[in-house]
């Protein structure tokens, strides 16, 4: 469902999601990037260009896991999402938040 790459020189996590993020998901995922939050890196990457949808306990996950970033001095963003994921996103006001590319 998900894996998750390092690189300690440039101090980026990246997660990548592969498969859908609703409530029967969520515990896996709040678990990765909660393990990602761990390494304390500088940049979180969420990659989403292979997640088909997003519910809003996915989102807030993401936002809860963005706060803990944030307050250790990081950033968290989300890369690729799918029109779909996009517009989920943008309804949810996501973009004023977190950094969406």
């Amino acid at each position: 469902m998900y894996s998750g790459t390092a690189d300690p020189a440039s101090g980026t996590v990246e997660v990548v999601i592969t498969e859908g993020l609703d409530a029967t998901s969520v515990p896996r995922f709040s678990a990765l990037l909660n393990e990602a939050a761990d390494k304390q890196p500088e940049h979180l990457v969420v990659d989403l260009a292979r997640c088909p949808f997003i519910d809003a306990s996915a989102i807030g996950v993401l936002l809860d896991v963005h706060r803990r970033v944030w307050s250790a001095g990081g950033r968290l963003t989300l890369r690729s999402p799918c029109p779909r994921v996009a517009r989920t996103l943008q309804l949810a006001r996501v973009e004023h938040v977190l950094l969406v590319q």
